[in-house]
C-alpha cells in the first residue's frame, strides 16, 4: 500500500492519495502516507488542516518536513504573518531557499546583516527558486546589497550553463536585457561580434567571453587579447574571464593554463578559479603560484584537508631557498597545518599524519555500548521508521528520516555515543550505508569496524586471493561504490556491491571465460562480486598494478586515465588531484584512503597510503591495451 501511495505521489495523483491514506492507519509508516497526501494539495489546503497534521506528528521528522514545505509555500506568498508564527517551530535544515526566505521575512536584522547572510546562500545555489531571488530583490532595492553580487550569480550560471539561473539573476539588475541571456549563452561568438549598443554591454560581453571560454578557451583568449575588450573591460572582468581560461585549459591537462592564471589579478579571481590555479600549479611544479592561489582562497575553502595540505607542502618548498629563520617559521607553518588535519580518515588526512611521520592505525576501540545507550537506539520511533522504509523499498524516505533524526531532530546532532549506538543499530539490521553514515559522524569516539565493515568478508576474500587481489583494496572500492548496498543502483544503471554497468558486466564476462552470463545475473551478490573483482583485476594488470589508474579507470573507463597520465611525470597526490572529473577525483581518493583503514584492519599492522602513489607519467610502449575496457561504474563522467 505505501508503495502504491509512493507511485501515487510521485504522479501527483491526489484523488489516489487520498483513497488510499485510511487504509495505512495504524500503519508504521503513517505519518509519510499523511504526509504524501496533505503535501500534494499543500497549496489548496487550509491553514487548520495544516496544523493538525503538525500537532498530530509533533516531534518526527515529518512534522518538521511538512513545516519546511508550508513555510517555503508562505514566504513564496508573502503570507509573512502566518510565516512568523510558524518560523519557530522549524527546526533549522538545509533548504537554501527557505533560509533565503527568512531574510526576505520581516524581521529585526538590518538590511546589511541578511545581505552578508545572502549572499553565499544565493551564489551557492543550483537552481532558479523563488525565495532566494526574492530576498535578493528586496536587497538590491534597498541598495544593501551590491548589483556586483547578482552579476557574480549569472557569471557563475555562465560557467555552469545554467540559463535559467542567469536569466533570472539578470533579469534583477538589467530586467531589459534578461531577455537576451539565453541567446548569449547558446551562441556568445554571435554576441561578441556585434556592434556594442546597450547598457550593460561591459557585463554581458562578460558572460559571453565566460561561455564562450567553457566551449573554447583558445577562442575565448583571443577575443579578451581582441583591442574592443582589452579596452572596454575592467580588470576584474578580464581577470574572471582569465581564471575561466585557466580553469578549462586545466581540465584539459593544457600547461597554457598558468599563463593565463598568471595574467589575471588574483584578488577577483573566484574559489572555483583559484581552486583550478592550484591544481594547474601542481601539475607545473609551480609552488610559489599554489601558495598565491590557496592564500587567495576564502577562509573557508582554504581550510579545508586539500588546500592545507597543498599549503603545507607550498611552504616546505619555499622554505629550501628562504633565509634560515624565515626558512624555521615556514616549516613549523606547514608542521601546525598537517597537526590540523592529521587524522585516518581521508585522504588528505592520512598524507598529513604521514607527513608528520606517522602511519595509519586502527585507533582503539572505544569503550563497549552499555545496554541503555543500545535499546534508546533500538527503541527511537524515527530510526525505526526509517530502518522499515528502506526494508520496503523506500530507501530514499527511509535515509531522510533516518538522517534527520541523527543529524537534525536532536539540537546539534547525536552525540557519539548515541551515534554510535544507531549505527550499531544499522548494522544489526545489515544496512551498511546507514551504518557507516552515522558511524563516520563521531567526533572523539571513534569506530573504525563500524565505519569500515566487511559484511560478505568470507566471499570477498577468497575470491580476492584467488585472482591475486588484495581483498583491502577490493573492500575499499566496494565501501565508496555501493556501501554494501546490494540493490544499490546508480542514476547510469551500474547495479549491486560493485556497481557493474551491463555492458561491462558482458565485457568482462567475455574475458574472463564465463559462459551463458546474463545481465540480470549481475544483480546476484556472488555473481557481482566475481564480475567486479574481475574487472578490477584487468585493469590492475593494463596499468601495471599501479592502484590509482585501476581505481581510475573502475570509475571512468581505462581511456580516460591513459590519456590523462601523457605529459610530466608527477607524483601521484599531484596527478590525482588533477583528474579533470569531480566524481572520478574524489573517487580515486577515497578508494585508496579506504583500502588503507581496510589494509590495517584486516592485517593488525601499520599501514602507509604513500606505499600505493608512485610516480605516474606516460604508459610505457610495451603496456596492455588498457583503451579497450569499458568503465565499470558509469559511462558520462563530467569535469
Amino acid at each position: 500500500m505505501l508503495l502504491d501511495m509512493g507511485r501515487a505521489f510521485e504522479r501527483n495523483d491526489t484523488q489516489r492519495l487520498a483513497a488510499l491514506l485510511p487504509q495505512v492507519a495504524g500503519h508504521p509508516l503513517e505519518p509519510l502516507a499523511g504526509y504524501w497526501e496533505l503535501s500534494a494539495r499543500l497549496q489548496s489546503a487550509s491553514h487548520e488542516e495544516i496544523r493538525t497534521f503538525l500537532r498530530r506528528w509533533s516531534g518526527t521528522f515529518y512534522e518538521n518536513r511538512l513545516r519546511t514545505d508550508w513555510l517555503i509555500e508562505l514566504g513564496r506568498n508573502r503570507n509573512w504573518g502566518t510565516f512568523n508564527e510558524e518560523l519557530p517551530l522549524w527546526r533549522p535544515n538545509s533548504e537554501r531557499e527557505l533560509r533565503c526566505l527568512i531574510l526576505a521575512a520581516p524581521g529585526p536584522r538590518t538590511a546589511a546583516e541578511r545581505a552578508a547572510q545572502l549572499a553565499p546562500l544565493w551564489l551557492g545555489q543550483t537552481r532558479a527558486d523563488e525565495g532566494c531571488a526574492l530576498a535578493a530583490q528586496q536587497l538590491l532595492a534597498s541598495r544593501a546589497l551590491a548589483p556586483e553580487v547578482a552579476w557574480q550569480r549569472a557569471r557563475l550560471a555562465a560557467e555552469g550553463n545554467q540559463r535559467a539561473i542567469a536569466t533570472q539573476a539578470v533579469r534583477l539588475v538589467a530586467p531589459d536585457r534578461a531577455a537576451d541571456v539565453a541567446g548569449i549563452l547558446e551562441n556568445p561568438a554571435r554576441f561578441l561580434a556585434a556592434p556594442a549598443s546597450a547598457a550593460h554591454t561591459r557585463e554581458l560581453a562578460t558572460l559571453a567571453l565566460i561561455r564562450l571560454a567553457m566551449n573554447d578557451p583558445a577562442a575565448a583568449a583571443e577575443q579578451l587579447g581582441s583591442v574592443r575588450w582589452r579596452t572596454q573591460l575592467g580588470p576584474e572582468e578580464q581577470s574572471w574571464v582569465r581564471g575561466v581560461i585557466g580553469r578549462r585549459l586545466t581540465q584539459r591537462l593544457d600547461a597554457d593554463a598558468l599563463e593565463h592564471f598568471g595574467r589575471a589579478q588574483v584578488e577577483h579571481l573566484h574559489d572555483e578559479h583559484l581552486i583550478w590555479k592550484t591544481r594547474a600549479a601542481l601539475r607545473g611544479g609551480n609552488w610559489g603560484m599554489v601558495r598565491e592561489a590557496i592564500m587567495a582562497m576564502s577562509p573557508a575553502q582554504r581550510e579545508q584537508p586539500a588546500w592545507s595540505y597543498w599549503l603545507a607542502r607550498a611552504l616546505i618548498e619555499r622554505a629550501r631557498s628562504a633565509p634560515a629563520a624565515q626558512a624555521v617559521q615556514m616549516r613549523q607553518q606547514a608542521q601546525d597545518l598537517y597537526q590540523r588535519i592529521a587524522g585516518v580518515g581521508s585522504f588528505y588526512e592520512q598524507l598529513a599524519l604521514e607527513a608528520l611521520g606517522q602511519s595509519i592505525t586502527t585507533p582503539p576501540a572505544p569503550a563497549p555500548l552499555t545496554l541503555a545507550e543500545v535499546a534508546a537506539a533500538r527503541s527511537n520511533p524515527g530510526l525505526q521508521r526509517a530502518l522499515h522504509a528502506i526494508a520496503i523499498g523506500l530507501r530514499t524516505e527511509g535515509v531522510r528520516e533516518w538522517n534527520y533524526q541523527t543529524i537534525t531532530h536532536p539540537p546539534g546532532g547525536l552525540s557519539d555515543r548515541e551515534l554510535l549506538a544507531a549505527a550499531d543499530f544499522a548494522c544489526s539490521r545489515q544496512v551498511w550505508d546507514r551504518c557507516i553514515s552515522t558511524s563516520l559522524r563521531t567526533r572523539q569516539e571513534v569506530d573504525q569496524r563500524q565505519r569500515f565493515p566487511m559484511p560478505f568478508r568470507e566471499q570477498v576474500v577468497q575470491r580476492s586471493r584467488e585472482i591475486g587481489l588484495d581483498p583491502a583494496y577490493v573492500f575499499g572500492l566496494i565501501h565508496q561504490e555501493s556501501r554494501f548496498v546490494m540493490d544499490a543502483r546508480s542514476h547510469v544503471g551500474a547495479s549491486g556491491l560493485m556497481q557493474v554497468m551491463p555492458a561491462t558486466a558482458r565485457w568482462t564476462a567475455r574475458q574472463i571465460g564465463l559462459r551463458d552470463f546474463q545481465p540480470e545475473q549481475i544483480n546476484d551478490r556472488d555473481t557481482n562480486i566475481v564480475i567486479g573483482t574481475a574487472y578490477l583485476k584487468l585493469a590492475l594488470e593494463n596499468f601495471d598494478g599501479v592502484r590509482v589508474l585501476a581505481a581510475a579507470a573502475y570509475n571512468a573507463g581505462a581511456g580516460r586515465p591513459r590519456l590523462w597520465r601523457n605529459g610530466p611525470v608527477l607524483e601521484a597526490a599531484i596527478w590525482i588531484e588533477n583528474i579533470p572529473f569531480a566524481e572520478t577525483r574524489d573517487y580515486v581518493q577515497r578508494v585508496l584512503a579506504n583500502s588503507t583503514n581496510y589494509a590495517a584492519l584486516i592485517s593488525g599492522q601499520p599501514q602507509r597510503l604513500s606505499d600505493h602513489l608512485p610516480p605516474i607519467g606516460p604508459r610505457a610502449a610495451n603496456a596492455g591495451n588498457a583503451a579497450s575496457a569499458p568503465s565499470a561504474t558509469t559511462t558520462a563522467a563530467r569535469p
